[in-house]
């Protein structure tokens, strides 16, 4: 019995001009312009729309509790593990498996310090003051785009972490074609960044 095989995996597609899985993370990423897109639409018109004074008056910098020095913390490491990510899909265009998951675990090493710098110093620092979601429309929008955005760190962190890992066996059977998965993780990888780099002087500098 024949196994059938998904066309364009590794070869362009004649039409498109790029393989399935690129063509199908490119539309994935579009869709998540248009969630995150409205969350920032709605941050703007709340921020305007807010009294000038009284209880619904938008809360400055000492209000909000933010540091800025831990959000450039957490861009940096972002900034940091995109650069990893891209060698890593360098390495493995290369033919250099070994460099490439070195990479690969620098890029997950980084994604979950992020993550634990995210909760061990904001998070939970804010929990226990008091201040949730519920306390005002800024820490609505803070918590619900922040933590929609570390979801996705998440959803990164499994990723790398299986192709690292169980996943790394395909590089043994079709080297070309785990070389591309690792280039879909990374566009996946680089938007979660661009949001945070736009996310952390919306919610920490202005």
């Amino acid at each position: 019995m024949s196994v059938a095989v998904l066309p364009h995996t590794v070869k362009p597609h004649p039409i498109t001009g790029v393989y399935s899985g690129k063509l199908g993370i490119w539309l994935f990423l579009a869709s998540e312009v248009m969630l995150f897109g409205a969350l920032f639409s709605s941050y703007v018109l709340l921020r305007v729309g807010a009294p000038a004074e009284g209880p619904a008056a938008w809360p400055s910098h000492a209000d909000t509790h933010l540091s800025w020095k831990i959000g450039g913390i957490n861009t940096l490491v972002l900034i940091i593990s995109s650069v990893t990510m891209v060698m890593a899909w360098a390495e493995l265009k290369m033919n250099n498996f070994t460099k490439g998951r070195w990479y690969l675990a620098a890029t997950l090493a980084l994604a979950l310090t992020f993550i634990v710098v995210k909760l061990a110093f904001e998070y939970i620092p804010k929990f226990q003051h008091g201040l949730l979601p519920s306390t005002n429309n800024f820490f609505a929008l803070y918590f619900t785009m922040t933590g929609l955005h570390g979801l996705h760190v998440l959803g990164g962190v499994i990723v790398i972490a299986w192709f690292l890992l169980p996943g790394s066996g395909l590089w043994h059977k079709d080297p070309e074609y785990f070389t591309n998965r690792i280039e879909c993780t990374g566009l996946y990888w680089h938007f979660v960044d661009l949001v945070w780099i736009f996310l952390f002087p919306v919610m920490y500098l202005l």
